[in-house]
Order: C-alpha cells, then sequence, then structure tokens
C-alpha cells in the first residue's frame, strides 16, 4: 500500500485523540487548548458527554473543520452554534472560501458579548490550527505572530507548508476588501 505524503505526521497525530486531558476548566476528557481568552482551539468532541465539557467550559459556538464527523446534532441540546466547515486534512491547498466561511461565523460569534469559540477538527493538530491562524490574521495579527501564538499554546499545532500558504492566499483577499 502506497501512503501520501504527511501520512507519518498525521499518525503521530491522531494518538492525540485518545489521549484525555484536564484543562482546569470542566473540560476532562477534551483536547481544547485556550489561544485567547475567548477562542480554543484542539481535537474532536465526538460525544454528548464531551460535548457537555464543551459548553461547561462557556463554549457558545464551535466551527467544524471535520470532514468526519458534524457536531450540530451533539451541539443543539446545548444551545451551541456551530458551522460545520469540513476539509479533508489531505495536504492539498484549500480554497479561500474555507477560511471566508469560517471567519465570517467567527467574527459575528465574536462580535456577542461573552461568547467563546471552539475552533477544532479531528486531532486538532493541521485542520484547527490552520482555521484559528486564519481567523487571528483577519482580526489583525501577522501571520509569522499567529503561529507563533497557535505553538507556544499548542505545541502539538503542526503548521503544513501547503496550509500556510492557503491561509496566506486568503489573507491577501481578504486584505483587499
Amino acid at each position: 500500500m502506497k501512503l501520501g505524503a504527511g501520512f507519518g505526521i498525521t499518525l503521530r497525530s491522531m494518538r492525540f485523540l485518545n489521549q484525555r486531558f484536564t484543562t482546569g476548566d470542566g473540560t476532562q476528557g477534551m483536547d481544547m487548548t485556550w489561544v485567547t481568552g475567548r477562542i480554543a482551539v484542539g481535537g474532536g468532541i465526538w460525544n454528548e458527554e464531551n460535548m457537555a465539557a464543551v459548553a461547561r467550559a462557556g463554549i457558545s459556538h464551535v466551527i467544524d473543520m471535520q470532514i468526519e464527523f458534524d457536531d450540530t446534532p451533539l451541539a443543539e441540546p446545548f444551545g451551541i452554534e456551530v458551522l460545520w466547515n469540513p476539509v479533508d486534512d489531505d495536504f492539498q491547498p484549500k480554497k479561500a472560501e474555507v477560511f471566508q466561511r469560517g471567519v465570517e461565523f467567527a467574527i459575528e460569534a465574536l462580535d456577542q458579548p461573552g461568547t467563546k469559540l471552539y475552533i477544532h477538527c479531528a486531532a486538532g493538530v493541521h485542520r484547527a490550527p490552520m482555521m484559528t491562524l486564519a481567523l487571528l490574521c483577519a482580526l489583525g495579527w501577522k501571520l509569522k505572530d499567529g503561529i507563533r501564538l497557535i505553538e507556544t499554546r499548542r505545541p502539538q499545532a503542526d503548521f503544513a507548508d501547503v496550509y500556510v500558504r492557503s491561509v496566506e492566499k486568503f489573507v491577501q483577499g481578504y486584505a483587499a476588501t
């Protein structure tokens, strides 16, 4: 069997799916890292127990980057708004529309007082950090500063060059509007 480029990185990243983290905010069992006071990034929610932990953490909005699983039905009983923005973690360039949808949803959410946003994919290693970076850049962060912040807070984040170039391309178009 021939494996694609980056497959080894993805396998190493998947180990985070099976780890349980305690963040001190009632999210035991969730792989969630706060990047700012209102924006968290991490791995998949997968079940009602974890969605309850997300709700206990005060999360009001979720950007779900997983192509594997739509969180919407899990979130409804908790009153959490979800943008299912499915993207394959295939180390291919991502279209600006993916970032545009996420950024618009996030900014609308963060414009409301007291809201908190959770951006996630399956392992919280590629797609969610990529979307978080696009959001930080849309909020005025420089690309390298955004990467540094995310990597400092979430060391398992991995910024594949192709994904960074996709964010750069989005930011150029976003800044022009």
